[in-house]
C-alpha cells in the first residue's frame, strides 16, 4: 500500500563567504530584515519578503538557516537568493538538515499494540501524549526516522534529509503494523 504523504517543512543551511553586519542588513532592506539588537543581541536577523515560501535566518557569522519551505528545491533556491541579494556568494553548497512531513495511514491504529512492537522503539504514554512517538531504523540505511503517530492514523515524521527516506519510513512503518494486525 502507498501511502502519500505531504512535506510541510525543509530545514536547510549553507554558509556565506563572509560574515555579516546585521544593522547594516536591516538598513538596507528594511522591510525584509528583521532585526532587533536587544533581542537578538546582534546574533541573528530574519530574511522574509514577500516572494519566499519560507524565511531565512541569517547570524552575523555568515551561516544561514531557512525554514518554512515544502520542498528541498526551495529551501535550496531561497538560500542562493538571499545569499545573491545580499551580494554574497554561497561558501558552503545548501545543505538539508530536517524534513518534517505529514501522512495519513487512512485508518485508526491501535497504538497500545504498535508501543509492543519490537522492529519500533516506541513510547506510547497516553496520559501525557496523544500519539506513539516512535524511533524507526531504516532498512539498509543508517538513518532513524522519528515519527508521531495518532490513534487516527494520522502521523507526523521528522528527523530525515531525503523525501525518498520519508516515503521508505512511511512504507516501513504501515508494513510493521499491517503484519501484526
Amino acid at each position: 500500500m502507498n501511502v502519500a504523504f505531504k512535506i510541510v517543512n525543509v530545514v536547510s543551511t549553507a554558509v556565506l563567504d563572509r560574515p555579516m553586519d546585521l544593522e547594516s542588513l536591516h538598513e538596507i532592506f528594511p522591510h525584509e530584515i528583521i532585526h532587533d539588537q536587544e533581542i537578538y543581541r546582534g546574533r541573528v536577523a530574519y530574511f522574509k519578503s514577500k516572494n519566499m515560501e519560507g524565511k531565512v535566518s541569517i547570524f552575523s557569522s555568515g551561516k544561514m538557516i531557512t525554514v518554512g519551505t515544502k520542498s528541498v528545491e526551495e529551501a535550496t533556491k531561497e538560500l542562493k537568493w538571499v545569499a545573491k541579494t545580499l551580494n554574497a556568494s554561497l561558501k558552503t553548497e545548501p545543505k538539508i538538515q530536517n524534513i518534517v512531513a505529514t501522512a495519513n495511514l487512512g485508518s485508526e491504529v491501535d497504538l497500545y499494540k504498535i508501543a509492543t512492537l519490537e522492529k519500533m522503539k516506541a513510547i506510547y504514554e497516553p496520559d501525557q501524549f496523544p500519539g506513539a512517538i516512535i524511533r524507526l531504523p531504516l532498512h539498509e540505511k543508517e538513518v532513524v526516522a522519528s515519527i508521531l503517530l495518532f490513534a487516527s492514523g494520522k502521523l507526523v515524521c521528522v528527523g530525515l534529509k531525503d523525501p525518498k527516506d520519508v516515503h521508505l519510513a512511511i512504507e516501513q512503518l504501515l508494513a510493521e503494523i499491517q503484519m501484526r494486525s
